[in-house]
């Protein structure tokens, strides 16, 4: 009996709760998701992967963000990530011969450079030539960063000859020393000026169009995620993304 009385008592239990009116809940199952982004992915993929979790039940978004160069660094290192959007095809290229994607990359926005300056233009920038004249400081991304190396291949295509008075690891570095006014200019994305229209003014300038960068996305090998992970790089392909990159001025593949 003292071992009859408890289970019988248990029983009742469950039947009470099920006869009672109070709803069951059932558990999600929490799982993160960790993409490895290029720095000026930053505010269009941070906008898309709220959308993603509010679509998504129990997920979460995590982002690094940095230079794709660094992240490629990290993943042939061993990081563990579920997503890779890099901000050309070379750093992507390098990540394929590292062996650390699953599958092909898709190309998903295309970018291009132009010259970020104080608010008003206080230096009276018109175009890349005004860069290269003296008393100007201008900084610029890093050669084996894509903002670098189109900042190279623009200057190589259009003559002009910059002297940087630094070269720095992603695009958002460089933006943030024009907002502080350590430069007068700085060679970055369309898409970074844009976001940060309320403290900096943007100069587009024609040679920008023979340095086009090209933004692929691949799902990364072993994934923890690889489900969410191919989720999500369909998510960014699809209409959803390509609006959201387009209202900073991403261009389309």
């Amino acid at each position: 009996m003292r071992r009859v009385v408890p289970a019988l008592l248990a029983l009742a239990l469950a039947a009470t709760a099920c006869g009672s009116d109070q709803p069951v809940t059932a558990t999600i199952e929490s799982r993160t998701l960790t993409v490895f982004a290029a720095a000026s992915l930053t505010e269009s993929f941070g906008a898309l992967g709220k959308r993603f979790e509010a679509q998504n039940s129990g997920v979460t978004v995590k982002f690094s963000f940095e230079g794709s160069s660094a992240l490629v660094q990290k993943l042939t290192q061993g990081a563990k990530a579920d997503v890779f959007a890099s901000a050309d095809k070379t750093n992507m290229d390098k990540a394929a011969k590292g062996e650390v994607l699953d599958g092909q990359p898709s190309v998903f926005a295309t970018n291009r450079l132009a010259i970020a300056v104080g608010k008003g233009n206080p230096k009276g920038i018109k175009g890349l030539a005004d860069l290269a004249k003296d008393g100007l400081t201008v900084v610029v991304c890093a050669p084996q960063v894509p903002c670098g190396s189109a900042a190279k291949k623009v200057q190589q295509t259009s003559g002009v000859t910059l002297k940087p008075a630094s070269e720095e690891q992603d695009v958002k570095s460089v933006l943030a020393k024009v907002q502080s006014g350590d430069a007068d200019a700085g060679l970055v994305y369309v898409t970074d000026a844009t976001s940060a229209a309320a403290k900096v003014d943007k100069v587009d300038f024609p040679e920008a169009a023979g340095a086009i960068n090209e933004y692929p996305i691949a799902v990364v090998k072993d994934a923890p995620q690889a489900q969410l992970a191919g989720l999500f790089r369909s998510f960014v392909l699809g209409e959803e993304g390509k609006k959201e990159l387009a209202k900073v001025g991403f261009g389309t593949p």
